[in-house]
């Protein structure tokens, strides 16, 4: 069995190759050894297989609760059944230069009053994606979809654009938003 290590991407999908019943047991011995790389990785690659829902949330659960300490950041806390549809979408995009810009996606809550419990906000900025997150929740700049419905970033789809240049992070913003719109129900941000 491979070590993965903890910057291997997760659009890189370095599990794809396993035959589901070996990602499974690889999964449970994720869980022994409390590896959240190794079972992040795991989980991933059954949700972009479209494992069902009730699966991935249940393998989520299990995993934060035997090894939070040790998952990457980039894994969600929650099902989204979009996730897998927001990493090809996002992978279409490409910064040519670097910068000091990143782009970033939170996950907003609309449970209350719609079909889909999920939406997106699609933004830009100069801080890290998390440390931007804290920022729109202290009401720093905040976006209003951000402050009053934000849960969490989706920091995997959007790995592979972090430190790229303002014009190019501008672009990318608006574009990515356009092209998650049919795909999720609610989009913010994206100017």
């Amino acid at each position: 069995m491979s070590v993965l290590d903890r910057d291997c991407s997760p659009a890189n999908r370095p599990l794809q190759g396993l035959p589901l019943a070996e990602l499974r047991r690889r999964f449970e011995r994720s869980l022994v050894r409390a590896d959240g790389v190794d079972g992040a990785h795991c989980v991933h690659e059954l949700w972009m297989r479209g494992d069902m829902g009730v699966h991935i949330e249940g393998a989520l659960e299990r995993l934060w609760a035997r090894a939070a300490d040790t998952i990457p950041e980039w894994l969600p806390m929650r099902y989204v059944h979009w996730l897998p549809a927001a990493y090809d979408i996002a992978l279409r995009f490409t910064a040519d230069a670097k910068g000091r810009t990143n782009i970033y996606l939170v996950l907003l809550d609309y449970s209350e009053n719609l079909a889909e419990p999920y939406g997106v906000y699609v933004g830009m900025s100069k801080y890290a994606p998390a440390q931007r997150f804290d920022q729109h929740k202290a009401g720093i700049r905040a976006s209003g979809s951000v402050l009053k419905r934000g849960l969490e970033v989706l920091t995997g789809p959007t790995l592979h654009l972090q430190f790229i240049k303002r014009a190019e992070a501008e672009r990318i913003e608006a574009e990515l938003a356009e092209a998650l719109a049919p795909v999720v129900t609610v989009v913010k941000g994206g100017h």
